[in-house]
């Protein structure tokens, strides 16, 4: 793996309608790696998600956000989705008049600027649909419109295996999933990890989605901030005591990985 990261994100302080939320994130992904942020709910995990992406509801009131080395604190959403940045979305929104297929295409052509062979890409779609055990005909539904839960989180990560984007977010991914939707999609997400150069910023406050991936580094985010960082074996700890030790700052926050 690369030694520069990809990602790297400094001293980022963040409100929502003069409410602040992060208060003073630091962190560092580096190409190949994938990265868990944990936390109790109202903690700011999503706000970090939808920040790094360039969602306009959130005001970046300190800090700077550098991706492949260029400063994007400033750049639009669509210029950071070009730039390989890619968000899964916790309440994926439904979409009349464009079927999944057809949206894949366009956000393809978006990202890459080129003409995109259809036939080509509905093998790759084909192969990816099978992976997470999803019907063909969803490909011709409109985007999410009548997919119950587990598949719109499906369609999620499958947008993800078709934009191969650097940086994948998913926000709350196995949130309402039953254990065999979450066992499916974290299949894709292997997939995924398949990438060499692909990092993955994982954001959940449950551990399910992460019992068969592989993680190299957790962070614990409480109140705006991260108190502590450890590696894949913190998530086992989590799971077992729950998040109430760095509630109550029973931890060195200065002890890190």
């Amino acid at each position: 793996m690369s030694e520069q990261s990809l990602l790297h994100v400094s001293n980022l302080s963040v409100s929502v309608e003069n409410l602040p939320i992060l208060k003073g994130i630091d962190l560092d992904i580096k190409p190949g790696e994938t990265h868990v942020i944990m936390g109790p709910n109202g903690a700011g995990k999503s706000t970090l998600g939808y920040t790094i992406m360039g969602n306009p509801r959130y005001s970046v009131t300190g800090g700077n956000i550098n991706f492949d080395g260029k400063d994007i604190t400033n750049e639009s959403t669509d210029k950071r989705a070009k730039d390989g940045i890619f968000l899964s979305f916790q309440n994926p929104l439904e979409v009349s008049g464009i079927s999944l297929g057809g949206f894949i295409r366009n956000a393809i052509h978006e990202k890459t600027g080129k003409p995109v062979k259809l036939f080509a890409m509905r093998k790759q779609l084909q192969n990816n649909m099978g992976l997470l055990n999803m019907d063909l005909n969803y490909a011709d539904r409109d985007l999410n419109v009548g997919f119950s839960g587990g598949e719109k989180k499906k369609a999620e990560i499958l947008q993800m295996l078709m934009l191969n984007p650097k940086l994948a977010i998913l926000d709350e991914t196995d949130s309402g999933l039953d254990v065999d939707a979450v066992r499916t999609v974290s299949e894709g997400i292997k997939e995924y990890q398949k990438k060499e150069d692909g990092a993955l910023l994982i954001i959940t406050h449950s551990t399910k989605i992460l019992e068969s991936l592989h993680v190299d580094y957790t962070h614990v985010l409480v109140k705006g901030k991260i108190v502590y960082t450890g590696d894949g074996t913190l998530v086992e700890e989590i799971n077992e005591k729950g998040f109430e030790r760095f509630i109550n700052n029973e931890v060195d926050s200065s002890v890190a990985i």
